[in-house]
């Protein structure tokens, strides 16, 4: 009997509107060897994996369970889309760090990484909170539309073409988020 992930994919969770670009397993696989890569480049540092809320919830949670060292996690909240659709590069921060980055490691956790506008400013208000280091960690790359070409990812899980794609955190209008894979949305008009 197929489990219940392997229906989903399969169905396409139900929705002809959505492709299959990579399955729960590749996930896995590929957010187990960036734990491996995290686990080994900070033995003995002090590490807090920060997550960008709410798209990278779902890869911060598989990550930080992957890497096999002490760590902390802190979230943040931000947004730069004054008019709902559009980048401005101006971040407003919505959530705070619940606790303070100073002499700490930090690897920011995010899902998706595109124009680099609102990711770009992020990391500079972290970095003027006195940490040790700053690295991103990124489930997806769209470097297409990169309007920041300097911004440097880290870690990355998959580089992808530009398309509009959902699950795994990723949304279209606040759903699909719960999807275990991520699917190109085929038709964004009726996303």
């Amino acid at each position: 009997m197929a489990s219940v992930t392997q229906q989903m994919e399969h169905s396409e969770f139900t929705n002809p509107n959505l492709e299959v670009l990579f399955s729960a397993d590749q996930i896995a696989a590929r957010v187990a060897e960036l734990g491996t890569e995290i686990s080994a480049q900070y033995v003995d540092k002090d590490l807090v994996l920060v997550g960008v809320l709410k798209g990278s919830s779902v890869f911060h949670a598989d990550l930080m369970r992957v890497i096999d060292l002490p760590i902390t996690i802190d979230f943040m909240a931000v947004s730069s889309y004054k008019d709902g659709t559009k980048s401005t590069g101006d971040v407003e921060i919505l959530k705070d760090l619940s606790n303070p980055i100073r002499d700490k490691h930090v690897i920011v956790v995010e899902d998706i990484v595109d124009t680099g506008l609102t990711l770009t400013r992020l990391l500079e208000i972290l970095g003027s909170r006195g940490a040790a280091s700053i690295r991103l960690a990124s489930l997806l790359d769209k470097p297409e539309p990169r309007i920041k070409k300097e911004l440097k990812i880290d870690y990355t899980g998959f580089v992808i073409p530009n398309k509009f794609v959902v699950g795994y955190g990723l949304d279209a209008a606040g759903r699909y988020r719960n999807l275990p894979f991520i699917g190109v949305v085929k038709d964004p008009s009726k996303a």
